[in-house]
């Protein structure tokens, strides 16, 4: 008997209100484990286990990429699924996990690989049910009811099939081991069975996984270290759009994202992120900019709206969606020092329309912009997009690939736009756009009412 910590992984003998190793509180649970066995995972192609290779004696071979239809989601995978992968994919109860990777099973049996769905949350009814109403009907994806790990993998073994789905790793257990499904051992047990079958017989596995109330996926950190990729669906339960992101590809990079829209037959890839984020933008409101974001390669239009409004309370509140509050905090500073704008007794909400985060800090020219119109009740010109960084003196810093922002936001229709100014180089020249660029906060809220 061992107690466990929910979070690093750590093991302890006796039970500890805070954990010795990552300094958590009251995450150690007892956990039931058997001894480990010995044995190695025989990787796709290589017949002896324990013989120390040379770089010279490595044939890459055997990894080609299974293409998939879905063209968001092969994006965030780095292109396609690699044979022997272990993808983890967490996200909010009812965001569209399940969805997604039924969507996913579809895809590729209809190009002619064969599909094994396992769910141990749902019998073969349910998902008969929703199966036919996302229209599937492929004749080499077949469905599985099981929790026992060891009847999954006889079933894999027996099928052979390309890509395996387990729906969740939360569900499953391992009958050698005593402890309850769910519990710390059985997670990492059965995610350590099913990666070898996925090195062994390059199956493409992919776990859903129950994520917390923080947000973070249920179990040990170390099931996240255990995978190759770990991808998260992200998006409100009431909005329409979801968002799928790599936070560890080792196949991949992981600052690429995928745009899908929810509708009655799933979800829906959406080519046009930028178009979908701004298409009920009122045009002529005060509070509202539009700032370019880099989604990995992709630029992508988001609208920043801000509502500035005098405060009954003695402390003025500060709310933000869909970027750090921290952020909006810095940005509210510097307007007040640098340009003398009194928000010290206002309340300030700022929103990513569509449900989008930004974390890159490109959007706190626009974000600054919005909070100075609201505060001005002045709107900004329809065609304005806002580029850059704020300094805590007020200055404007410079951004990555300024040039293919502003590409996309003239294909849009965006005929002017506020860009940094750059020392020693000319403002860059797209066609269908003017420039402003400017030094300072300052020289950039001259536009307001222009």
């Amino acid at each position: 008997m061992v107690y466990v910590c929910q979070q690093c992984g750590a093991r302890s003998l006796k039970w500890l209100g805070r954990c010795a190793e990552c300094g958590e509180w009251n995450t150690l649970v007892e956990s039931m484990e058997a001894p480990p066995r010995r044995g190695g995972t025989r990787p796709i192609g290589e017949p002896e286990v324990g013989v120390p290779r040379r770089l010279a004696e490595i044939t890459p071979g055997g990894f080609e990429r299974l293409a998939l239809p879905l063209g968001e989601f092969s994006r965030v995978l780095g292109g396609g699924i690699v044979p022997g992968s272990l993808v983890l994919v967490g996200g909010d109860p009812g965001v569209g996990k399940s969805t997604l990777l039924m969507q996913l099973s579809e895809a590729v049996a209809a190009g002619g690989d064969k599909v094994l769905y396992v769910s141990g949350e749902e019998s073969l009814g349910q998902i008969g049910l929703r199966a036919r109403r996302l229209g599937h009907g492929a004749e080499e994806l077949y469905y599985l009811c099981e929790t026992d790990l060891a009847l999954v993998l006889e079933a894999a073994r027996r099928i052979t099939p390309a890509v395996l789905v387990v729906d969740s790793i939360q569900s499953v257990f391992d009958p050698e081991l005593p402890s309850a499904p769910g519990s710390i051992g059985q997670l990492r047990e059965c995610a350590l069975k099913l990666m070898r079958l996925a090195k062994s017989e390059g199956i493409s596995v992919f776990l859903i996984g129950h994520v917390t109330k923080e947000g973070v996926i249920a179990g040990p950190k170390v099931l996240e270290h255990m995978v190759d990729s770990v991808l998260y669906l992200e998006g409100e339960r009431f909005q329409a759009y979801r968002l799928l992101r790599g936070v560890k590809n080792r196949f991949g990079s992981t600052n690429e994202v995928g745009v899908f829209e929810m509708r009655g037959e799933g979800l829906v890839e959406v080519s046009n992120p930028s178009r979908a984020f701004l298409a009920e933008r009122v045009e002529g409101a005060s509070g509202s900019a539009v700032a370019v974001t880099l989604e990995g390669t992709r630029p992508m239009l988001v609208e920043i709206q801000a509502l500035v409004s005098r405060s009954a309370l003695a402390m003025p509140r500060r709310t933000s969606n869909g970027i750090d509050t921290n952020r909006l905090l810095l940005v509210t500073a510097v307007l007040s020092k640098r340009l003398n704008v009194a928000l010290y007794d206002h309340d300030i909400y700022v929103n990513v329309v569509g449900g989008l985060r930004i974390d890159e800090p490109a959007a706190d020219l626009a974000m600054a912009l919005a909070v100075l119109s609201s505060y001005k009740d002045a709107p900004l010109a329809p065609g304005l997009v806002a580029i850059g960084e704020l300094g805590l003196s007020g200055e404007v810093r410079g951004v990555p690939q300024i040039e293919r922002r502003l590409r996309e936001a003239a294909q849009l229709g965006f005929d002017r736009a506020v860009i940094p100014h750059s020392p020693g180089a000319s403002a860059p020249d797209v066609p269908g756009i003017a420039i402003d660029a400017v030094r300072t906060l300052r020289e950039a809220a001259r536009v307001i009412g222009s």
